[in-house]
């Protein structure tokens, strides 16, 4: 007799495995999604109970917090405005981390990208080059030298070993003192006594507002790179050789990836994004390089990249809700007699938070995908 054909089984089991991988990046994504509120909620409950030993209403405090970031459209333009450096600060950690590196040299980077356009700026301006063309340049020259300065962290891990963490930091702090010796010396604008600061760009050369907002296009600009950057990770062999090399970088070497490129190149476009923000600081909000630069997006965008668990699209959303936290400071200030400084309390301590929940990954059974048996 001839053999009676099984009936034909793949297109149910393809089915069957599709449902199953589906619940599995929906269970995984609910972890990481769930896992840093649960994280926010509990840093608002311990900095609620600090703002009681003070004496201090914290449902007034969150109600002000509101206010001042999202209560009026005036507010939610500052916001808005604020979000502008925390997305480009925080993308400067998100892409060092897909391959493995805790990068926080962000703040260096934005200061000495910001430097560097009001320092190109100033043969621009008294030469009356066409603001246009200034502006271009003197973006570039941020993007250079913001590449450049997280890029010597990246080069001293890849072929010297050192701890980008450290160095870094301590790239930050050396950036920040190059800064304060040019402008305090040799390219100090005499004509203003009370803070030291170099030549002031002029209105002509300051860049506009988004039509119908008093939001500065960094903003646009931020959100767009965070969207390419997206898929420059997650949609391209770069990505993918970042992503195998931040999961194991002997696996990466023993196929044969550049492991030593791929380090630098992501440290580049990290400086670049941070230089990026340095230039909107000076083009768009100081007109001229000062101490103001030095104002903390830096550090804020590592809690940003952090809770957005290093990925650039979740960056936006978290960079405005951080944005919103900064612009209500004043309002704090004021209406509760509490320092400008408590809002960065805040930040600490949800930070020092969402560093302990990292344990939390994995120990929950609702986000694993269930067990089931091999087919045969």
């Amino acid at each position: 007799m001839a053999d009676i054909a099984e009936p034909m089984a793949p297109p149910m089991v393809a089915a069957s495995e599709w449902r199953g991988d589906l619940s599995i990046r929906i269970r995984r994504g609910a972890e990481y999604v769930a896992i840093p509120l649960f994280a926010l909620v509990v840093s608002a409950i311990l900095f609620s109970l600090f703002l009681l030993a003070l004496g201090k209403s914290p449902i007034q405090f969150f109600q002000l917090v509101h206010q001042g970031g999202f209560g009026t459209a005036f507010s939610i333009q500052n916001t808005l405005q604020r979000a502008a450096p925390l997305i480009l600060t925080a993308l400067a950690v998100a892409i060092p981390a897909r391959i493995g590196l805790v990068m926080i040299g962000g703040e260096g980077a934005l200061v000495v990208g910001g430097f560097a356009s009001a320092a190109i700026a100033i043969p621009l301006v008294t030469g009356k080059a066409s603001p246009m063309v200034a502006l271009i340049i003197m973006a570039i020259a941020g993007m250079i030298f913001g590449a450049l300065w997280v890029g010597i962290a990246g080069f001293l891990r890849y072929a010297r070993g050192v701890n980008e963490t450290i160095s870094s930091l301590l790239l930050t702090y050396i950036g920040i003192a190059t800064m304060n010796f040019f402008v305090e010396g040799a390219l100090r604008d005499l004509t203003n006594p009370n803070k030291p600061s170099t030549m002031p760009i002029g209105d002509a050369y300051m860049v506009g507002k988004i039509p119908g907002t008093d939001v500065h296009w960094g903003l646009a600009i931020g959100v767009l790179l965070a969207i390419v950057l997206h898929i420059l990770m997650s949609r391209t062999t770069f990505g993918f050789a970042v992503r195998v090399t931040g999961g194991n970088a002997r696996a990466a070497l023993a196929q044969g990836i550049p492991v030593g490129k791929l380090i630098v190149i992501c440290c580049l476009i990290a400086g670049a994004c941070a230089g990026l923000a340095g230039f909107y600081e000076v083009a768009a909000i100081q007109g001229r390089a000062n101490a103001s630069l030095v104002a903390g997006y830096g550090f804020t965008g590592i809690l940003v990249a952090f809770l957005a668990r290093h990925n650039a699209i979740a960056i936006i959303p978290v960079a405005i809700m951080f944005g919103g936290l900064v612009a209500s400071g004043g309002l704090v200030q004021r209406r509760m007699d509490l320092p400008d400084a408590t809002v960065l309390v805040l930040q600490g301590l949800t930070f020092v938070v969402l560093l302990v929940s990292e344990t939390l990954y994995g120990r929950f059974k609702i986000f694993q995908p269930p067990i089931t048996a091999d087919r045969t």
